[in-house]
C-alpha cells in the first residue's frame, strides 16, 4: 500500500528546493542528494527504510536551485543562484569541478545518459552542454525562445527537452543537434519535465496547475491532467514505466498511472509547497522535499 515510511524534519536549515535519488554502481549504495536555500548540498544514504545523513557538500555561495546524479550513481551535480555548477564525487564528498556558467545561466541541471555532459538552461533560451571532464561549454542548442527553467534527457540518449518561462517546450535531436519539436501546451512557466523510461512519452508540469503528456515521436498532446490546486513544481517517472509522480505548491505529492493518466494516490504530509520528487531505481519508493525543510520517503507498491 501507499504509505509514508520515513520523515526527516529539518533536513536543511531552510527550504529544500531540489532532490535526486540513484543507486551507485560502485558500492551499491542508495544515495539521495538534496539542495537547499541554505547554500548546502547534502548526501543521504537510504537503507532499511532509514535516511542516514552522510555528508554536507560546501562551496556554493547562494541557494541551490537544482541537483542531479549521473546514471552510474557515482557523481552529483548542483546548480546555484551563485551562477556556478559544481560536480561532486558521492563516495568521498569531494568537489571535482566548479563551472562558471555566467549570471543567471544555470538553472536546472541534468546529466546526459552517458554521464559525459551536464545540460543546463540559460536566460537567453539556450541549452548549454558542459563537459564533465573539461568543465567547459562544449555545445549550445538555441531554442530561439525565453529563459529555460527545466531540462531533461531521454533515457535512450536521442533527445534533450527543455521547458521555458513562457510555457513553451522544445525538443532537440542530440545526434544532429537540430530542433525537432516546439510544443505550446502551457501558458505559464514549466518548472519540470521528464521522459518516460522507454523515451516514448514526455511529461511536463507548469505553474498553470496542469500536467501534460506528449507522444515524443509525433509531438502530439495525449493527455492533460488536472488535480493539483496550485503550481506543479516537479515531475519524475517511475523506472518501471507504469507511473509518474508530481509535487506542487498545494503541498501535495500525487502518483499517476501512466496508462490511464489517472491519479492513483495523493500524499498530504508536507506543510508547505513541495519542490521536488524523485523515484528510487526500481520505482518502489519515492522521496519528496519541501519549503517545510522536511524530506519524506514513501512506499509505492509496484
Amino acid at each position: 500500500m501507499f504509505q509514508v515510511i520515513y520523515e526527516r524534519e529539518e533536513g536543511h536549515e531552510d527550504s529544500i528546493w531540489s532532490v535526486a535519488w540513484a543507486r551507485s554502481e560502485k558500492d551499491n549504495i542508495d544515495n539521495i542528494v538534496t539542495g537547499g536555500v541554505d547554500d548546502l548540498v547534502k548526501v543521504w544514504n537510504f537503507k532499511d527504510d532509514y535516511l542516514d545523513y552522510k555528508a554536507t557538500l560546501k562551496g556554493h555561495q547562494l541557494g541551490i536551485i537544482s541537483v542531479a546524479i549521473n546514471a552510474a550513481g557515482t557523481h552529483a551535480a548542483s546548480s546555484s543562484l551563485d551562477s556556478t555548477i559544481r560536480i561532486w564525487e558521492l563516495d568521498t564528498g569531494k568537489q571535482v569541478k566548479s563551472i562558471e556558467a555566467g549570471p543567471v545561466d544555470c538553472w536546472t541541471v541534468a546529466f546526459s545518459v552517458d554521464g559525459q555532459y551536464i545540460g543546463s538552461g540559460s536566460h537567453n533560451g539556450r541549452i548549454n552542454l558542459f563537459g564533465v571532464e573539461s568543465g567547459k561549454l562544449e555545445q549550445s542548442l538555441d531554442t530561439r525562445g525565453k529563459f529555460i527553467m527545466s531540462i531533461t534527457y531521454s533515457p535512450n540518449g536521442h533527445y534533450v527537452a527543455c521547458g521555458a518561462i513562457d510555457g513553451i517546450v522544445t525538443v532537440f535531436d542530440l545526434v544532429t543537434g537540430k530542433l525537432l519539436h516546439t510544443l505550446e501546451g502551457h501558458a505559464m512557466p514549466i518548472r519540470s519535465l521528464v521522459f518516460s523510461p522507454d523515451s516514448q512519452l514526455l511529461v511536463t508540469c507548469s505553474d498553470d496547475s496542469s500536467v501534460k503528456v506528449y507522444d515524443v515521436q509525433h509531438a502530439n498532446l495525449v493527455g492533460t491532467l488536472s488535480g493539483h490546486g496550485s503550481y506543479v513544481l516537479c515531475v519524475d517517472f517511475s523506472p518501471d514505466n507504469t507511473r509518474f509522480a508530481t509535487s506542487s505548491s498545494d503541498r501535495k505529492v500525487k502518483v499517476w498511472d501512466a496508462g490511464t493518466r489517472r491519479c492513483v494516490h495523493t500524499f498530504t504530509e508536507h506543510k508547505d509547497q513541495v519542490w521536488g520528487v524523485a523515484y528510487n531505481d526500481n520505482g518502489s519508493k519515492l522521496v519528496s522535499v519541501s519549503d517545510d525543510k522536511a524530506i519524506n520517503v514513501y512506499e509505492c507498491p509496484l
